[in-house]
């Protein structure tokens, strides 16, 4: 992440680091900090109320290069800026973070295209809090399952689900200290964060909103049944949704199509931004997931949809993340779609044994893409890699973090 921070700041004018809170966007800022690119945050009310109150005296006090950190605290200061750009066009300018994807603020819009660019900060992956750095999603890319791979455990896959991929969140012992963070994490996204970027009248239902939307992890999204079950409008609950992943709380999964023609359903699928929050806010223990059977497929599915996720920014590859769904129930859970238009499938069994019949949908992807089609996966906790069909295996979770033994 660093390298592709110091190579934007080469050639561009302004860079933005964006992703969720305590992901790690200050920590990577704080390296470029030098005595001529100092550093400041619009977490200091004194700095803030200058942003916000006279942007233009903001920027001209401060010169650049410059760092500011939070900088979604204060949209006034993106149109000086791209004055000042416009003026100035010197690479390397301005380093900024944002907990808000700031690109679907009001009063930014467009107005730093192609003055800026836009570096996501995810939360770590399991491979990084493991300390490897081998990517499954270019592994899977770059090679075709064999059987010579083996994995000599299941890689404690519940407790991962649990640990999540927050830094701070991970290194805290499990119960009531990790509890402790979600919670305080939650409170100060709504309490702050929301206030900040929307003047919103039903703050009290949001809470709510949130729980619900951990019970159907990965469901895909029904505004109609979301209205009717949180008594909020269709409208308002829209406009919550949105605000919601502009702070990184949701991740939208969109529909994968193959043609015009295809007769599929278009609502994406939507999950919490980590598991351990997912868990936190459904109020289940992932170590005792396996005896929740209501729970443990949501959970599980949103955990490898965060890690693909996660993978995908950091990947050469550079897949496009989606999920297949017929009207006539033909399913996969995520298909991932390179830019060579090669295509992977992803299905996520809860069995310890997977058989052919999950990878029916799997086999249906193949022939809806013919040759594209590179590879599918059943994902099952497990150790070993076996076949499933022509380009089909069934691999061990483990594979997800500890890819270097995909070779």
């Amino acid at each position: 992440m660093t390298l592709a921070v110091e190579d934007a700041l080469s050639d561009t004018p302004v860079t933005i680091i964006v992703g969720p809170r305590q992901s790690g966007k200050s920590t990577i800022a704080k390296q470029f900090v030098t005595r001529e690119r100092p550093y400041l945050t619009l977490d200091d009310p004194d700095a803030l109320m200058l942003a916000k109150e006279n942007p233009k005296d903001f920027l001209a006090t401060y010169g650049t290069p410059l760092v500011i950190d939070e900088v979604q605290r204060a949209p006034e200061l993106f149109l000086p800026l791209k004055l000042q750009i416009d003026k100035d066009r010197v690479p390397g300018s301005y380093l900024l973070t944002g907990s808000a994807n700031v690109l679907t603020l009001p009063k930014v819009g467009d107005s730093l295209a192609g003055r800026m660019e836009v570096i996501d900060l995810l939360p770590l992956t399991q491979t990084e809090l493991d300390g490897g750095d081998a990517n499954f999603v270019d592994r899977l890319f770059e090679t075709s399952p064999n059987l010579r791979w083996r994995w000599d455990e299941s890689g404690n896959l519940f407790e991962r689900i649990g640990r999540g991929g927050f830094p701070e969140h991970a290194l805290r012992a499990p119960g009531k200290r990790r509890s402790q963070w979600c919670e305080s994490y939650i409170r100060t996204l709504l309490e702050r964060d929301v206030r900040d970027l929307s003047q919103i009248e039903g703050l009290v239902q949001l809470p709510r909103l949130l729980s619900l939307l951990a019970l159907r992890n990965g469901s895909a999204l029904n505004v109609s049944s979301l209205s009717r079950d949180t008594g909020i409008a269709p409208t308002t609950l829209t406009r919550y949704l949105d605000l919601l992943k502009a702070l990184f709380l949701l991740q939208s999964v969109p529909p994968w199509t193959v043609e015009a023609g295809a007769r599929l359903l278009k609502a994406p699928k939507l999950y919490l931004i980590d598991s351990a929050l997912a868990c936190h806010l459904a109020r289940v223990e992932a170590t005792t997931l396996r005896e929740n059977a209501l729970l443990l497929r949501p959970m599980l599915e949103g955990f490898i949809a965060n890690e693909l996720q996660r993978l995908m920014t950091q990947s050469q590859s550079s897949p496009w993340l989606m999920h297949l769904r017929t009207v006539r129930q033909k399913e996969v859970d995520f298909v991932l779609e390179g830019r060579d238009q090669r295509v992977v499938g992803i299905e996520v069994s809860t069995s310890r044994v997977p058989n052919t019949a999950e990878a029916e949908g799997l086999s249906y992807l193949a022939d809806l893409c013919g040759e594209r089609f590179h590879c599918g996966v059943v994902l099952y906790e497990g150790t070993e890699c076996f076949p499933l069909g022509r380009k089909l295996w069934a691999l061990p979770y483990a594979a997800l973090w500890d890819a270097e033994r995909m070779i």
